[in-house]
């Protein structure tokens, strides 16, 4: 008895077919894996990646949530197969988005008196609260003019970079960061900014109680050493690729000095808001 395969008409297009075996192998997961990831057999998975089937796009999008891509490389992957993109990619200011700039400009703002930044993808400053003209005392104006790189911002030795002590440290905790993302969102404006932070951080020296990388920032400002811990918060739920590539850095005091201290900052500033990031960018400004 002979097994018949049925092979849909329309071959894939080449391009997907390589795409996909590009992203499942960057995934480490194997063609078995993958299937039952996204409820199909193997052998179809062989196929598409052969390029001697073509999936539907419900399929198309089941193997890319599967292989966890992001919003916008989900997008691609449709356009790749013949589809059109799914995922709308709204401006900021645009009318769909109100309410979630509403809600980001009262986060900022309940975070006060500590810095809190929202940055996009590459770090790429869109909001902030009037906190962080801690941390951007004494930059220079070229690295304080849009757009405003954050991740740049933090080590370059025109920025921040001179007043953080444990620069080698905390540098390098960003490194890394920057690094993982791009080994799951491949994007070759991230290796061109990856390769300058590198010149700016120095190599670490870490002693005999290094920890790793879990270390708070120390920052010195004219008032003393601040010990800051970061939280990241993104729209893990977000259906828009600007909203979903958003992500919220708040600052939190490491210890009761540092907590005074930003308090005592705001009290002196009286409601003003010292322009430090572009004053667009800052909620109250």
């Amino acid at each position: 008895m002979r097994t018949l395969v049925c092979v849909t008409a329309t071959d894939a297009p080449p391009h997907f077919a390589s795409e996909l075996r590009r992203w499942r192998r960057s995934r480490r997961i194997s063609q078995l894996e993958l299937a039952l990831r996204a409820g199909t057999t193997q052998r179809h998975v062989s196929y598409v990646e052969q390029g001697r089937s073509r999936p539907g796009r419900t399929m198309v999008l089941r193997l890319a949530e599967s292989l966890e891509l992001s919003l916008r490389e989900r997008n691609a992957l449709l356009l790749t197969a013949g589809y059109a993109p799914l995922f709308a990619e709204s401006r900021l200011d645009d009318d769909a988005l109100s309410p979630v700039r509403d809600a980001l400009d009262r986060i900022l703002e309940g975070h006060m008196p500590y810095p809190a930044v929202v940055a996009a993808t590459g770090g790429r400053l869109v909001a902030a609260n009037a906190a962080t003209d801690v941390l951007t005392a004494g930059a220079s104006p070229e690295l304080l003019a849009p757009p405003v790189n954050v991740l740049r911002l933090v080590v370059h030795p025109d920025g921040m970079g001179p007043r953080v002590e444990n620069l080698a440290e905390w540098g390098r905790h960003i490194i890394e960061n920057v690094r993982a993302h791009q080994l799951r969102n491949p994007d070759p404006r991230r290796d061109e900014l990856l390769a300058e932070i590198e010149r700016y951080v120095p190599a670490p020296s870490p002693g005999p109680d290094h920890l790793g990388f879990a270390v708070p920032l120390r920052l010195r400002c004219e008032e003393g050493v601040l010990q800051l811990i970061s939280t990241l918060t993104s729209f893990a739920t977000a259906l828009d690729v600007t909203l979903a590539e958003l992500h919220l850095e708040a600052y939190l005091p490491a210890d009761e000095p540092t907590a005074r201290i930003l308090r005592d900052r705001r009290r002196r500033a009286d409601g003003e808001v010292v322009d430090s990031f572009p004053r667009e960018l800052v909620v109250g400004a």
